[in-house]
């Protein structure tokens, strides 16, 4: 246990990148995110973090700049959000391609148009595509360890990947919470120096950054993607040492709430999950067996942990017969115009290379920071239980029948 402070989400993100130590940070403001590196810039001026802070022009430059210390071998850090992340886009592929272990914050915020400022998931879902492993939590204390889990992950040898961290906007960068702040000591014992030999270097001098032809691009990629699939044990290695160095533990891939013999499971993404849990909590006293499983990780995605943790052990007199969940619901705040939820998408496609036959649900809300209620997430699990016809959702439209 260390120092325990009533702090907000960005705030113990800041707290986790001091104790990691990073020797460049690039700040650019974008509300919500400017907390973090505004914690950041105080902390370098009365020295509590010995870094370069870098004050650019850009959220462009921003990455940019992370990148160009990353390749001559520093710890960076980086944070943005919505049209920021946007703005960055064409500088992620670069970064993720290099194989650079960048650490950076994103705090997920509606796309413009129309402008708003408040949270829903579609900026960094749309970049799911471009290279870098994805993770969202769910609350303060979460952020803070993400932040020095993600450069465990990022830097581990056999990864070598640039690590995006998700927080809601304004319901958790906002929102305060007794988060426990480590020891500096057992930070440095959970993570050490960044060492990479992925760099330019005089003494040793290599080709980076190069262009490839069609001879050998592919090849490049297979290997990114290769990296991807050992995230999965790297996420594991890294929460077992965080919990026996300080007691805590998020989960690994995905967390299940109540799942081992549930019937009915939603799947959530981020700070909602809270919620879902008082809900199942609530659907349990009632006689219905209810469960949440929160993904922590949208890049590389968990299909494997999902499906094991749909598929239950139940037991039926003295045998145990594999038993699988009567339908599953995936809550995202997101939408892939023309089509469905891109998380949904994903679930779904797990669910088939899984091999598990399940109806499967979408419910689509909170997009520009709208509420997701109890009552809201209590329909979900109706709709589920009923086996209604509809399959796309959309949640907290203010009309009794929510499905168009």
């Amino acid at each position: 246990m260390g120092k325990v402070k009533f702090i907000s989400g960005d705030d113990a993100f800041a707290e986790g990148i001091r104790l990691a130590r990073p020797q460049v940070v690039s700040a650019y403001p974008i509300t919500p995110q400017t907390i973090v590196v505004e914690r950041l810039s105080d902390m370098v001026e009365d020295q509590s973090l010995k870094s370069e802070f870098i004050h650019v022009e850009s959220e462009h430059s921003a990455l940019s700049c992370a990148i160009g210390a990353s390749s001559v071998g520093a710890r960076a850090f980086t944070a943005t959000s919505s049209q920021g992340l946007l703005y960055m886009a064409e500088g992620l592929p670069y970064a993720a391609g290099g194989r650079f272990p960048i650490v950076m914050m994103n705090a997920n915020r509606a796309t413009a148009l129309p402008w708003n400022i408040y949270g829903d998931q579609r900026d960094s879902v749309s970049q799911l595509d471009c290279g870098w492993i994805q993770v969202y939590v769910e609350d303060a204390q979460e952020s803070l360890d993400m932040a020095l889990m993600s450069y465990y992950i990022a830097e581990h040898p056999s990864v070598r990947v640039p690590v995006m961290v998700n927080l809601d906007g304004f319901v958790l960068t906002h929102t305060y919470e007794a988060v426990d702040i480590p020891e500096a000591k057992l930070a440095d014992e959970f993570l050490p120096p960044y060492v990479s030999d992925n760099k330019m270097d005089l003494e040793n001098p290599k080709n980076m950054a190069f262009s490839v032809g069609p001879a050998d691009n592919q090849e490049f990629h297979l290997l990114h993607h290769k990296a991807m699939l050992r995230v999965a044990d790297v996420v594991n290695e890294a929460d077992t040492r965080f919990q026996s160095i300080f007691g805590r533990s998020h989960g690994g891939m995905v967390e299940g709430y109540r799942t081992e013999d549930a019937e009915y499971v939603l799947i959530t993404v981020g700070s909602i999950t809270g919620l879902a849990r008082e809900v199942v909590d609530e659907l349990r006293s009632q006689g219905v067996r209810a469960g949440v499983l929160k993904l922590r990780f949208l890049r590389p995605f968990p299909s494997q942990q999902i499906a094991e943790a749909l598929v239950n052990s139940i037991e039926q007199g003295s045998a145990e017969v594999g038993s699988v969940v009567q339908a599953v619901g995936t809550l995202e705040k997101d939408i892939s115009f023309g089509y469905e939820g891109t998380i949904y998408t994903n679930v779904n496609s797990a669910l088939i290379k899984e091999d598990v036959h399940v109806p499967s649900y979408n419910f689509i809300g909170g997009l520009g920071g709208r509420d997701i209620s109890k009552e809201d997430i209590r329909k979900c699990f109706s709709h589920m239980i009923g086996k209604e016809k509809d399959k796309i959702v959309w949640i907290g439209l203010g009309v009794e029948d929510d499905v168009r």
